[in-house]
């Protein structure tokens, strides 16, 4: 097997420990060294400086949890650092059960069988840990609003069917009137918003309940919780608005495209940087997404399909922009949707819309060019036939048979259907 590095090291990291291990071969004959350090800084110092006196140029190590930053924070200066999956070191073949996970590492470096995983420059860093904690709090504001509802049903308040918004203004003011104590439906029907679509009768016997103390307290420390929490949002979406700002034209350019909002584009970017030279084509990058299918297949059958796990933050983002762009009239991923839904079913459908905008934004970033937007009819020429028999046969189903038999019956040429 061909040598790649003769000096390197393979690095086991734990939470309070940090196993390394340098490979040197010289010849044919290699030689392993293996030290234990611990993680607090002064050890990862020390680390770096037994690296360097050994010669070593690559360094690998396994991104276990959190544990693996600041390791690499401290040598990626000094060395070409390299980032393992556990799961594909796993599954190279050739291990034994003796070995050493460390020294298991740096053989699979040495000889060029680590593929390292994509570790994003510092501010993009940022970027991913700023919206990632923001999306926190948004599903702990989502969490306390269901457990709202929870209370309001305990109190058989049916405050949800006359609202579209719970917690929106009119929804808001009745519950902190409900804290304070407030029981008369007619007065809390009083504060409702002049917007509200429901009729004030409505509105008083939805609000017809039994409001008991500690129902009024769960109300408070569930309003209080979500408080909190939006005003951490403001503050987090305020810092990702300066961290953002090195790749404001980015991030302008990503909005346009369907179902991709400002905010959206600010996670994508965070997610998978600016730079789209570490994929080698957009289909690598729907790969590196979990959003392409998988091909099983044995004795000629077809086992599954299904795309893999991976991706939670992406993945998840990117299908809550295919759902918006399918809302989006007249665009091309609109009728792409619809095109394959009827083959395919609405969630293999949208998986590919999602991978569609992925494309769109690997394209983007990389040619520095805004989203063309192809139309509703980008798919007619190509099924133009197909159109046309369909179209014909709706017709005659409308009572005009003599009109539209010949279309119905004789060949067509490609040039009598010509654009």
């Amino acid at each position: 097997m061909d040598l790649l590095h003769a000096r390197c090291a393979g690095l086991d990291v734990h939470k309070d420990l940090i196993v390394g291990c340098i490979r040197v071969q010289e010849g044919r004959q290699a030689t392993t060294t293996l030290m234990r350090f611990g993680a607090t800084t002064r050890e990862l110092l020390k680390l770096s400086e037994w690296l360097h006196a050994a010669g070593c140029t690559h360094v690998a190590m396994e991104a276990t949890g959190v544990y693996w930053k600041p390791v690499w924070h401290i040598l990626e200066d000094s060395f070409a650092l390299v980032l393992a999956n556990a799961g594909h070191i796993k599954g190279v073949p050739g291990r034994k059960s003796d070995v050493n996970d460390a020294a298991w590492i740096a053989d699979l470096l040495a000889h060029g069988l680590i593929r390292g995983s994509m570790v994003p420059p510092q501010p993009v860093q940022e970027i991913r840990e700023l919206t990632r904690e923001r999306l926190g709090f948004v599903r702990e504001v989502t969490r306390h609003t269901q457990r709202v509802q929870k209370v309001l049903e305990d109190c058989n308040v049916k405050l949800s069917s006359v609202l579209s918004d719970t917690m929106g203004l009119t929804g808001r003011k009745i519950l902190r009137a409900i804290v304070k104590g407030q029981k008369d439906p007619e007065r809390l029907a009083d504060l409702a918003h002049g917007g509200v679509k429901a009729s004030r009768e409505e509105l008083v016997e939805s609000l017809r309940g039994r409001y008991t103390p500690h129902n009024r307290f769960l109300l408070e420390q569930h309003l209080k919780a979500i408080e909190d929490s939006e005003k951490i949002i403001s503050v987090i979406e305020r810092r990702i608005g300066k961290a953002i700002e090195p790749f404001r034209d980015a991030i302008e350019r990503l909005s346009t495209i369907p179902g991709v909002s400002k905010t959206a584009a600010a996670s994508i970017v965070g997610e998978i940087g600016v730079d789209m030279g570490r994929f080698e084509t957009d289909d690598h990058l729907v790969s590196w997404a979990c959003l392409c299918p998988r091909m099983e297949e044995s004795a000629g059958k077809r086992r599954s399909t299904r795309i893999r796990k991976g991706a939670n933050y992406l993945k998840p983002l990117l299908l809550q922009g295919a759902w918006a762009a399918i809302r989006t009239k007249g665009s091309y991923l609109r009728a792409k949707y619809y095109r394959l839904k009827s083959r395919r079913g609405s969630k293999k459908a949208a998986i590919a819309i999602a991978a569609s905008i992925l494309r769109a934004v690997y394209i983007v970033l990389r040619d520095g060019v805004n989203y063309r937007e192809l139309g509703a009819d980008y798919f007619i020429p190509k099924d133009r036939l197909k159109v046309a028999k369909r179209l014909a046969a709706r017709i005659q189903e409308l009572g005009f048979t003599n009109q539209c038999r010949l279309l119905m019956t004789k060949p067509w040429r490609r040039d009598t259907l010509a654009a």
